[in-house]
Formats: C-alpha cells, sequence, structure tokens
C-alpha cells in the first residue's frame, strides 16, 4: 500500500512539473503587451563574463507597449543594446544616452497564428510529459503486481493515475486556452 501512496505521490509531482515547465514556456511567449520576462534570455558581457540583462539594469515597464532599461553603470548602455541585437528578439532598442527604450510592435495577424502554433507545440509537449508519466506509474504497478501485490489494489491504483493523468491534461488545456485567448486579443 505504501509503495503505491509513493508512486502515486511521484506521478503526481512528475506532472506538476510538466505543468510548471508549461507555464515557464508560455511566459516566454509573447502576447503583444511589454513585460520584462520578454527579456529574460538576455545575457550581457558584463566584464567579460555573461550576465543577466536583470542583474546589470533595472527593467521597467511604464505601459503596454514600452520597456525600459536602466543599467546601474552608464558604460553598460552600449553592450546592453548590442547584446538585444544579438537576442534576435525582433526589437529595435534606441539608446538616448541615459536609458535604453524599447517600443514592443503590435503584433500582426499572421504573428498571432504563429505564437499559438507555438504555445499548441508547448501544451502537446506538456502533454507527451504527463502521458509519461502515466506510463512509468503504470509499469511500476505492474511490478509491484508481479511482485505479489493484490490485483485489486494495482487495479484501483491504475484508476487513480489515469483519473490524475485526466485532471492534469485538463489544466494544460485549460492553460492553452487562456494563452490563446490572451495572443489572439488585439
Amino acid at each position: 500500500m505504501e509503495e503505491i501512496e509513493f508512486i502515486l505521490d511521484s506521478t503526481k509531482e512528475s506532472m506538476n512539473g510538466s505543468i510548471a515547465h508549461l507555464e515557464k514556456e508560455f511566459l516566454n511567449i509573447r502576447a503583444g503587451k511589454a513585460s520584462p520576462q520578454m527579456l529574460g534570455s538576455v545575457f550581457v558581457d558584463y566584464y567579460g563574463s555573461q550576465t543577466p540583462l536583470s542583474q546589470v539594469s533595472n527593467v521597467n515597464v511604464p505601459d503596454a507597449r514600452t520597456i525600459t532599461i536602466q543599467p546601474y553603470e552608464k558604460s553598460m548602455l552600449q553592450p546592453i543594446e548590442k547584446a538585444i541585437m544579438i537576442a534576435n528578439l525582433g526589437f529595435n532598442p534606441m539608446n538616448n544616452g541615459e536609458n535604453i527604450i524599447i517600443n514592443v510592435p503590435a503584433l500582426t495577424e499572421e504573428r498571432r497564428r504563429d505564437l499559438v502554433k507555438q504555445a499548441k507545440a508547448e501544451a502537446e509537449d506538456a502533454k507527451i510529459g504527463i502521458r509519461n508519466a502515466r506510463k512509468d506509474a503504470n509499469t511500476d504497478i505492474k511490478k509491484l503486481e508481479k511482485d505479489g501485490t493484490s490485483e485489486d489494489l494495482c487495479k484501483s491504483a491504475e484508476d487513480d493515475i489515469q483519473k490524475l493523468t485526466d485532471s492534469f491534461i485538463r489544466k494544460v488545456d485549460e492553460h492553452l486556452a487562456t494563452k490563446e485567448a490572451e495572443i489572439m486579443k488585439v
């Protein structure tokens, strides 16, 4: 019985990991509104070492279409500007001598559709992760059954795992529906 509980707990943990990864990936898919996370993949050459942008500057979002970056040191303006261009995020940074200002362009209909496709692909990856967790758990339960655990207990555990899988797949679908609506909203 204890082993079955352990299998269920570890399966749930693994499925939660898939959801957490999906949420993190969805943050990287921009929905037209400016956010500091958009620059999360930017690394700046800071005295010879690659440093995240957020550690060498203050990143703010004054409105829905603008990101401002204020470096802690003025000498970092050029390297930050260069790093944003290298990151290939589709942004055109403007340097005014004090800050770097990025105007986030409105998304075209075609770009929105591409982002929805990207979101669907991420959601599918999360579902695959959840199904793999289910498969691993069912394999573990089959081993327990071979080792002498009662058939009824094992069948019940498999049903619990299927219910868990269904609920996590529903969560992925809900996340996807929310992200899709966010992307398509003009």
